[in-house]
């Protein structure tokens, strides 16, 4: 049940297995169904998620009902809507599973105590802001003024994830192109 996010944390900073024992006795494993709201708009985030299998999607729906994916996370990493975890204000986004998901949750609370007590774990949880903010801003900075070729050529480069395991609809709405323009280039390459 811990494999993957003990191999996650050793790959990440040199730890023993007693450390890395007690940080896995704060998560407890969920399963969950495709398409499973974890949070809901305007829902304070309280858990932090670890993807064991599946993946998890970060999404908005705009005022004319259009749902605009912001982040998604595969097996190996984390997610949830950090903005709403960290200042606990109610996040202006949804958390859903989008495949049938085996997720480790750990509460805020357990987190932030891991972050403070554990230097490997404060270590590895800036890490992840830091690959998070650089993964934003190249998606931000690298997608203004490029065209849907380029754009869908950049995910195929950074996250070809997306393409293999995510709908057409839902990486469209992540890159700013349309369904039927992604599925045209995806045909073509």
């Amino acid at each position: 049940m811990y494999a993957i996010l003990k191999s996650f944390l050793k790959s990440k900073t040199s730890i023993d297995e007693t450390t890395l024992n007690e940080i896995c006795s704060h998560f407890k494993q969920i399963k969950t169904k495709k398409n499973e709201i974890l949070l809901h708009f305007d829902q304070v985030a309280d858990r932090y998620y670890f993807v064991n299998k599946g993946c998890i999607r970060l999404f908005t729906i705009t005022r004319d009902g259009n749902e605009i994916s912001r982040f998604f996370a595969f097996e190996g990493s984390f997610g949830t809507a950090l903005p709403s975890f960290i200042d606990q204000k109610p996040a202006e986004e949804y958390l859903q599973t989008i495949e049938n998901s085996e997720l480790l949750s750990i509460s805020r609370t357990d987190f932030y105590h891991l972050v403070a007590t554990i230097p490997q774990f404060a270590k590895i949880y800036t890490e992840i802001l830091e690959l998070g903010f650089i993964v934003a801003q190249k998606r931000i900075y690298g997608f203004q003024g490029y065209d849907a070729l380029y754009k869908v050529k950049w995910t195929i480069q950074n996250q070809p994830q997306l393409l293999l395991r995510v709908s057409n609809k839902m990486t469209a709405s992540y890159l700013g192109i349309s369904p039927s323009t992604l599925s045209r280039i995806k045909s073509k390459l």
